[in-house]
Formats: structure tokens, sequence, C-alpha cells
């Protein structure tokens, strides 16, 4: 209900509204009166755990630290830098590729992934007149992908926990991350969608809504000023990379790997707004009440979004109080060809991370699920693994419940609606391409065997 309504209404918090209340009246025996307060108790149990806060928070800053950037003058700086004094930005390829880029380097948190190269790429897409939909599909095809394949993040760590638990309890042997690095050797769809997205990007491959896309008509972004260093950008940005890796240090005691995720991006939004305050003021680029308006002004911009994660996270409880995951997963245990086992998992996977628009509680459902169904069909466990992590980050990817698709909406200044329409086709090839890959070297670890 909540994607069909949001395809059809394109009013995303009312149809997430329209799919938990749904659920809930599922899960009360039908029962309305029951189901309106189990409404009220969802949300008051979801604002009263500190995660979720936290990242309410970091929605609603990322709205402060970029009104500030554009405030100062910095973007507008780093264009004229980027097209005018160095010509390296000189087309829309050229403009797309420095968020691509970005993406792929700053692999540390999917969310500051996206909001880094949204933030950088949007001034260019504009001078250039890209539009924002493509933008976003760039920003949303490489954070997930990139933080799956390079797992020094909270990915790896998420992943090697719920590795760890099946070692532990004996299913499987072997040393944790030596098996983490197997299976993320088989992540295909994260490969796929990075070069599905490098290629659409260089040839200008526009298929399906992404046609009809349009160039923002926002005259004030074109806006150029060479008078203003590109510092009161790039400085910034700066910081939120070096706190993000600091603050996860810090949570981790020592060890990025066991760093909260939430909290190091809300502490590294706060960290930032204090140094730009103190840089932005002392070099006179505007007063303290020109500061804390832009903040604020930033803030309210974003306030939507941060209701939209939370309508997300609320439904994704109501998934997981359903047995969404467990019972798609029973569906495929009767029958299954063991050939078949790892392309079976990616769609499932893939399935149950659309439907609740979370890969990290995919991979939670789907690992202990995989794992031992690998061990009883006596197939290649990282292989079933790997399809569990490309089956997530594809469902994640095509959700128009996703934080990181929503997210990548709101760093681009794209409708989520329409970025999920005009990004869908580009995902389901690489998706096309994962499960063909899976199904074939499920062929292979069965002949090998």
């Amino acid at each position: 209900m909540a994607i069909a309504l949001a395809l059809y209404t394109k009013n995303i918090m009312l149809s997430l509204f329209g799919g938990i209340f749904l659920g809930l009246f599922f899960l009360h025996d039908f029962s309305v009166i029951a189901a309106v307060n189990s409404t009220f108790e969802l949300f008051f149990s979801l604002l009263s755990e500190a995660w979720i806060l936290k990242t309410l928070a970091f929605a609603v800053l990322v709205g402060s630290v970029m009104e500030l950037m554009q405030k100062s003058g910095g973007i507008s700086g780093f264009v004229s830098f980027m097209t005018q004094e160095t010509a390296l930005v000189n087309s829309p390829r050229s403009a797309l590729l420095v968020s691509y880029f970005i993406g792929v380097i700053i692999f540390i948190e999917s969310s500051i992934t996206s909001l880094i190269a949204g933030a950088v790429g949007r001034p260019l897409c504009d001078k250039e007149k890209v539009p924002h939909a493509k933008l976003a599909f760039v920003c949303d095809s490489t954070s997930a992908p990139i933080s799956s394949l390079i797992v020094l993040n909270g990915w790896g760590a998420l992943l090697l926990g719920l590795i760890a638990t099946q070692v532990q309890t004996g299913i499987i042997s072997g040393d944790n991350v030596n098996i983490l690095l197997h299976s993320v050797a088989y992540n295909f769809y994260a490969v796929s969608a990075l070069i599905v997205t490098f290629l659409a990007v260089w040839f200008n491959i526009n298929i399906g809504p992404m046609k009809n896309a349009k160039p923002s008509l926002d005259k004030a972004s074109l806006h150029v000023n060479s008078k203003v260093s590109m510092a009161y950008m790039i400085i910034p940005i700066f910081l939120m990379i070096t706190f993000v890796f600091m603050f996860l240090y810090i949570t981790g005691k020592g060890d990025m790997l066991k760093g909260s995720g939430s909290s190091s991006i809300f502490y590294t939004m706060l960290a930032t707004l204090m140094v730009m305050f103190i840089y932005y003021i002392g070099t006179k680029n505007m007063s303290a009440k020109t500061y804390t308006k832009s903040a604020y002004i930033g803030a309210k911009k974003l306030f939507p979004i941060a209701m939209i994660l939370l309508f997300a996270f609320a439904i994704g409880e109501v998934t997981v109080d359903l047995k969404t995951g467990q019972y798609l997963a029973s569906l495929a245990s009767d029958n299954l060809s063991v050939f078949l086992l790892s392309g079976v998992i990616f769609l499932l996977s893939s399935i149950i991370s659309f439907s609740t628009g979370t890969s990290w509680g995919t991979f939670s459902i789907m690992i202990p699920i995989a794992v031992p169904m690998a061990v009883g069909m006596d197939t290649d466990v990282a292989l079933a693994i790997g399809a569990v992590i490309s089956g997530g980050v594809f469902g994640d990817h095509c959700s128009p419940i996703s934080d990181t698709t929503i997210i990548s909406s709101l760093a681009s200044d794209c409708e989520v609606v329409e970025h999920v329409k005009t990004q869908l086709p580009y995902a389901l090839i690489s998706g096309a391409v994962a499960l063909v890959l899976f199904i074939v070297f499920g062929f292979t670890t069965l002949n090998n065997s």
C-alpha cells in the first residue's frame, strides 16, 4: 500500500502512514481502535530511541550546513573555479563525474557520501543544465554500493557481527574477516550498479522516465561569484569527512568498525557547524545574526525530510512485527535446487529490502536464514552471504521508503518519487546482471563440489 500510494499520490508521508496503519490494523486483529492506539505508541517508542533522534537531527542539520555553504558564497566560488578558472567541468558529463568519483572515494558512511556528492554536484549540474533526478541517481548509485564493497565502516561492523554469530553457534567455521572478504567478492549488484552508473554518465544514457527529467529552473543556483573563496565550501566538506572518522573511532573506543554510525554523523554535523560559525564569522564572511538565520532557514527546509525518515523507520518496525522477511524466506526453502540457491536468496533479500526500506534490516533477517540453508545444501556460504548483501543493497536502492533514497533525494534537491521512478530502470538492469551472475556461480560452485 505504501509503495503504490507513493507512486500514485506523490505524497510520501501520506503513503507511509497508510502502510503503517494497515500493518498495525492486521497486527491487532482488524481492530481500528487498537490500530490507532498502537500507531501513537509506535511513534512515541521510536522518538525515545537515541539513534533515531540522532538520525533525524542529522537530516535537519544537513539543511543548515548546505544553506550556510550557499549563503557564504563558497559554492558559487567552487563553481567558478571548476568551470571558469580550470575548466575541469565544461559539460554535463564532467559535472556528474565529479559527484560519481566523490561517491566512490568517500566510502565511510553512505549518508555522508550522498550528502557531499549532492552538495558538490548540484551547483555544477545546475550550471550545465543537468536534471537533479540524474544527480540523485548518481549519488544513490555510488553511496550504498561502495559502502557495501569497501567495508571499513558501519556496514562491515554489522556484517562481521552477523557472521560472527553464525561462527559462534557452530553453524559455520572459519575466520569472520576472511568469510566477510570472500562474501564481499560476490557482491555482484554493487559492482554492476557502479559500472552501469558510470556508463550512463559517460555515454549520457537516458532510459525510461529519465528521458523526461528536466533541469532545475532555480536561477539563483546558477549565479557564479568568482570573488568568494571556494574554501567556504571545501573546508566544511573536509571537516565532515574528518569528523566522521574521528567520531567513529571515539564511539568505537578505538575501533572504527565498532563505532556508532548514528552518533557519529550527528556529532559530525554539530562539530562542523561549530567550526563553520568560528570560521565564517572570524573571516567576516557573515555576521552572527546572518549565520543563525541561515542555519535556521536550512534546518526548516529539511524538517519535512526528517519527518519522512521517521515514517520510514515506523513502517520498517511494522514489517518486522509482521515477520515479512521470515515469511518470504520460508516460501523459498521448499523444493529449491542447489544451483538456484544464491539467485533465490538474492531475490528474497531484494524483496524484503524493497518492502522494508532497509538493507541493514535485511542483512539481519536473511544472513541467519541464508547461512544454514547454504550449509544444509552443501554449497558456498560466502556466495550465499554475498547474495544477501547484493539483494539488500538492490532492494534498498529501489525502495521509496529507504533512508538512502530519501537522503540522496534531499542532497540533490529532487522529489523522492521522481528519483525512484527515474532510477528504477538502471537499478533493474544492474539487478538483472547480478541475478544472472548468481545463477552462473551457483552452477560453478555445484560443479566444483
